[in-house]
């Protein structure tokens, strides 16, 4: 059987709020989404990359458009090796820098220490309203990344 998810990810990867604001976000994300199996919290030391998992569908430059998939792996694996402590990456598309976390990603991805997420929310997304509500209980704006695994 598959899962999906709703995850959401600071759109500043450093960024790791405070326990009592990511619990208070969790209490908050679960009234968006009460029929989820579970709403939890993950904090990790090293920033990650936060994927849409089998909805994964390319990437394209954030600055020239054009499709990336042909360096966005070798240039992924290069910050890898440094736990994405750069996400400043040469396009050879444009010969421009970008970042990482600022690609086009056709389904939503993001870079992170921090994510929030709800499993099977048997929901496809949160308003408008209800993202920036989240934002403000955790102090800072984040992105919405569905996963179906």
């Amino acid at each position: 059987m598959s899962d999906n998810w709703l995850r959401y990810v600071p759109t500043d990867p450093e960024f790791r709020p405070s326990d009592s604001a990511a619990k208070a976000a969790e209490a908050l994300l679960l009234s968006f989404v009460p029929q989820a199996e579970r709403v939890r919290s993950e904090f990790t030391e090293n920033v990650g990359f936060i994927d849409p998992g089998a909805n994964w569908s390319g990437v394209f430059c954030p600055l020239c458009g054009t499709d990336a998939e042909s360096w966005w792996g070798d240039a992924m694996s290069t910050a890898a090796e440094t736990k994405f402590t750069s996400l400043a990456v040469h396009a050879p598309c444009c010969h421009a820098t970008a970042s990482l976390n600022e690609m086009r990603y056709v389904w939503p991805a993001a870079f992170g220490r921090y994510v929030l997420e709800a499993m099977n929310p048997n929901v496809k997304g949160l308003s408008v309203q209800q993202s920036e509500l989240l934002s403000a209980a955790l102090g800072c704006s984040v992105r919405e990344i569905p996963v179906h695994i």
